[in-house]
């Protein structure tokens, strides 16, 4: 998978960041969640546990508030 660094909100190389794979998708990273009731409903979701890194198809940040 090759990636392409689109940007970063912080003032040095940590996270967050967001990459554009060669696949048509994103990678993002960021901190991990620790808050309880999030974690609760994530997970109800399928969310597996010590998750950090997601891949997401283009399209779905066509529903982001822009």
């Amino acid at each position: 998978m090759k990636l392409t660094h689109l940007g970063t909100t912080s003032g040095t190389t940590t996270c967050p960041n967001l990459y554009e794979t060669d696949r048509g998708t994103y990678l993002v990273q960021g901190y991990q969640v620790t808050d309880p009731e999030a974690l609760a409903t994530l997970r109800a979701r399928g969310l597996p546990e010590g998750e950090t890194v997601v891949e997401i198809p283009k399209a779905l940040l066509n529903f982001a508030p822009r």
